[in-house]
């Protein structure tokens, strides 16, 4: 495999390990909330209410779906760096800009575009959530900077 999919890999693995072991800890520790449940959440942006009732299957199918966001998020980046390359010249300015738009995406097209119930508006929760959005940005273009440097 290239040096951009070896990268692109295990920067999906770390940011989607990682988001998720952020949200089930906040969840639990401030509200007591299963980690079980909040990755069903996640699968009930197709299902619906009915992920709640669905057990292990929309458990794995939250967790399938973690993945499958953050590898779009992660691939898109790695693909329009290739053919930008200001993108690789200034991770640290692009990438807190592309973690701004994937948390405006995500929290304010894709979310509510989906079958998932409406939760609470948290402060603690949106500050962290635009600061790890921030911190996905900035490794996404860390990564494809490393990518794209030849050894």
């Amino acid at each position: 495999m290239n040096r951009y999919v070896l990268s692109a890999i295990a920067i999906v693995f770390l940011l989607a390990t990682g988001d998720l072991i952020f949200a089930c800890t906040y969840w639990h520790v401030t509200y007591d909330v299963p980690p079980s449940r909040l990755i069903q959440n996640i699968a009930s942006g197709l299902l619906g209410k009915r992920a709640f009732a669905g057990g292990e299957n929309t458990v794995l199918l939250g967790v399938v779906l973690q993945y499958f966001m953050i590898a779009l998020m992660v691939g898109t980046y790695y693909v329009v760096s290739r053919r930008i390359n200001a993108l690789n010249a200034k991770p640290w300015v692009w990438g807190p800009l592309y973690g701004l738009v994937l948390y405006v995406t995500m929290n304010h097209v894709v979310v509510p575009l989906s079958a998932a119930p409406k939760g609470p508006v948290i402060a603690s929760w949106i500050i962290l959530s635009i600061v790890v959005h921030l911190v996905i940005g900035v490794t996404v273009a860390l990564g494809a900077r490393w990518a794209a440097n030849k050894p």
